[in-house]
């Protein structure tokens, strides 16, 4: 069974939306296909310069990773995972094109777009992008020590604020344990954002809501199929 405290899941958007996880122990990953509510039957499988070109020989220092849309297209797509790691004691950011299903390339975080966050790099454990009416790039990262980051990327303003009982409601008792998240951006509903936390559950928070919307929940085939394929 795949080892479920040191993964790190992330979402995609081109083609048929979708979580990857991230197997660090074994260097392997799996594609959990959000429509069919499973994982496909080759799964998984080894992270590779021919599965993930350009990034599989950082996989294993993967941090957190989200996806963005529309966000910087001058490489001539629209969709792009951030995928977050360490070269040696570095903090990395990598731009991977989804469309074109390769590496756009590697920055520096403290030279990136994603700047304001270099401080707190070492404490962050999930990254999602926080769409809302009005707020088109709102960006926030879940800390591993109670707080959380939002960052408005197109006022390059950074809030950095505990999580509470009011700021992220049903959160707070959960706040110590979260290991990684991604988000289902599900089409004309809810976004929801699932937390992953140690001990085997996982929360289901609602974005655009912004309050937990169940969990926890077991990790368990019946609500990942396919997941704890070996």
């Amino acid at each position: 069974m795949p080892n479920f405290n040191n993964f790190v899941a992330t979402d995609w958007r081109a083609g048929r939306d979708r979580i990857y996880f991230f197997f660090k122990d074994t260097n392997t990953f799996t594609n959990f296909d959000l429509g069919d509510h499973r994982v496909p039957d080759d799964y998984p499988k080894e992270i590779t310069q021919y599965s993930w070109p350009g990034f599989h020989q950082y996989a294993k220092h993967l941090r957190f990773g989200f996806t963005t849309t529309d966000l910087d297209n001058r490489d001539g797509s629209d969709d792009f995972t951030w995928l977050f790691y360490y070269h040696g004691e570095t903090p990395m950011v990598c731009k991977y094109d989804q469309d074109q299903d390769k590496t756009v390339a590697h920055y520096r975080v403290e030279n990136s777009i994603w700047a304001p966050i270099f401080p707190y790099f070492d404490r962050i454990v999930a990254g999602t992008w926080w769409q809302l009416g009005g707020k088109q790039f709102l960006f926030r990262f879940l800390l591993n020590d109670g707080y959380y980051l939002s960052f408005d990327y197109l006022k390059n303003r950074l809030i950095h604020e505990e999580i509470t009982a009011t700021s992220m409601p049903g959160l707070e008792p959960f706040k110590h344990r979260i290991i990684t998240a991604a988000q289902n951006d599900r089409t004309f509903a809810d976004s929801f954002y699932y937390i992953f936390l140690n001990r085997g559950q996982f929360l289901v928070y609602n974005i655009q809501q912004n309050r937990l919307h169940s969990g926890p929940h077991g990790m368990n085939d019946e609500a990942w199929p396919g997941l704890f394929r070996d």
